[in-house]
């Protein structure tokens, strides 16, 4: 029976020759990941039942990265307790300050997820390891906690929708804008449960980053997963750091889908999700004169070095509006290295930028650009819901890094063809 890849590599961790949507399976886990916010949750489940020992103490992550370095007495009692149970546990593939980063550009850069695999990560944005065709999705803390004493977890076996995207992309559009783009045509329950496939020619030709970009918003409209197939990008991306061997999978020509949406590219331009869902979404150029007092580039959806890149060419040779706070956050210290090695950061200090280490920080409202009463931002991160970011009234405007940059400039929404 022909299958697609998410039906595929479920099948193979359930142990079965074939799955089929709605299906119940048992499957083993490869991988699984918490932060200091979920894990410590997961870690006092165990101790509770009076659990010592987790299933594979080299198939669990730990990364520190919602609230580091710690912003006040609360959340430092929560990275303490991560630190804590990291070493009571003997957990091999622990990161803290000055080793860690977001943790979902952190795993595939270290090559601890690889092609093939079944990742569960107490965070919902743990679908992003889709971009390099894995299976992965987002757990709570007590089912992490089950997975990690047993190795295994059970799933319902996902619908797949099939995005075929084609045709050539207008310059500054990147995965961002497509994903934005797409949400906007489906919704944030328009892949409710379902597997987000991403493929097409357009798809193609978009980068690694772009790639992670895409699924790690698949969950903004509801998916279980998002994924695309691996390629020679892909392959080019984890041969040089995967520490585990790579499993290729693809989907099969005649595999049966819920839907199939094809997308042409060439129609998108710049997008921008206006607050408060994900799905209102619109070209920049659309978006009236909408002011702005801070722009963040960076999260775990944009914080990669490509999307530094962007930011700085339309940057370079200018300033930030003098009424606009403007942050950027590497996603990882290796990109943040690399960043400062390119002389990216040349150009943001330049242009008046200020420069954080790795951090969820101002994407969950937690620190480094929490929004007062009243304010907007402009922010290649993942959510806009109402007090995302800081106080309820203010509002987040979700964009790509090229929009960021430009809407920086400006000091309102702006396209980055205005510069």
């Amino acid at each position: 029976m022909a299958m697609t890849i998410t039906e595929k590599i479920l099948a193979e961790h359930a142990g079965e020759e074939q799955v089929v949507p709605g299906q119940i399976i048992k499957a083993r886990v490869d991988l699984l990941l918490a932060n200091d916010i979920t894990g410590p949750m997961a870690f006092e489940a165990l101790e509770k039942e009076g659990i010592n020992r987790v299933f594979d103490p080299g198939r669990v992550v730990m990364v520190q990265d919602h609230y580091v370095p710690g912003k006040d007495i609360s959340s430092s009692q929560q990275s303490l307790l991560l630190r804590k149970y990291s070493r009571m546990y003997e957990i091999v593939h622990y990161f803290d300050v000055g080793r860690a980063g977001i943790e979902h550009a952190l795993l595939p850069q270290e090559g601890l997820v690889v092609p093939g695999d079944l990742v569960l990560g107490a965070d919902s944005h743990t679908v992003t390891y889709g971009g390099i065709g894995a299976f992965s999705t987002g757990v709570g803390s007590t089912d992490l906690a089950a997975a990690m004493i047993t190795g295994e977890t059970w799933l319902r076996v996902p619908e797949t929708i099939r995005f075929i995207y084609h045709g050539k992309r207008r310059r500054w559009v990147g995965g961002k804008d497509l994903i934005l783009y797409t949400i906007g045509l489906i919704g944030v329950d328009g892949a409710l449960y379902r597997s987000m496939e991403f493929s097409g020619p357009a798809a193609s030709e978009l980068r690694q980053a772009d790639r992670f970009t895409m699924c790690n918003m698949a969950i903004e409209a509801g998916g279980k997963n998002g994924i695309f197939v691996p390629d020679d990008v892909t392959q080019r991306y984890v041969e040089k750091r995967s520490i585990r061997t790579p499993r290729y999978y693809t989907s099969d020509a005649d595999a049966r889908y819920g839907r199939v949406l094809e997308i042409d590219v060439g129609q998108i331009e710049p997008q921008v999700a206006f607050p408060p869902l994900p799905s209102n979404t619109r070209p920049a150029g659309e978006a009236g004169d909408v002011r702005i007092d801070q722009v963040v580039v960076g999260s775990c959806t944009n914080g990669w070095l490509e999307d530094l890149r962007t930011a700085a060419e339309v940057l370079k040779g200018h300033r930030v509006h003098p009424d606009v706070r403007m942050i950027i956050i590497p996603a990882t210290p290796q990109i943040y290295r690399e960043a400062m090695r390119e002389g990216l950061f040349e150009i943001f200090l330049d242009a008046g930028a200020v420069i954080s280490p790795p951090t969820c920080g101002p994407c969950l409202g937690g620190y480094m650009g929490v929004l007062a009463e009243g304010e907007r931002a402009v922010s290649t991160t993942n959510r806009n819901f109402i007090g995302r970011m800081g106080h309820i009234k203010s509002e987040v405007y979700l964009a790509g890094p090229a929009v960021a940059a430009a809407s920086a400039v400006r000091g309102r929404i702006a396209p980055p063809d205005e510069m």
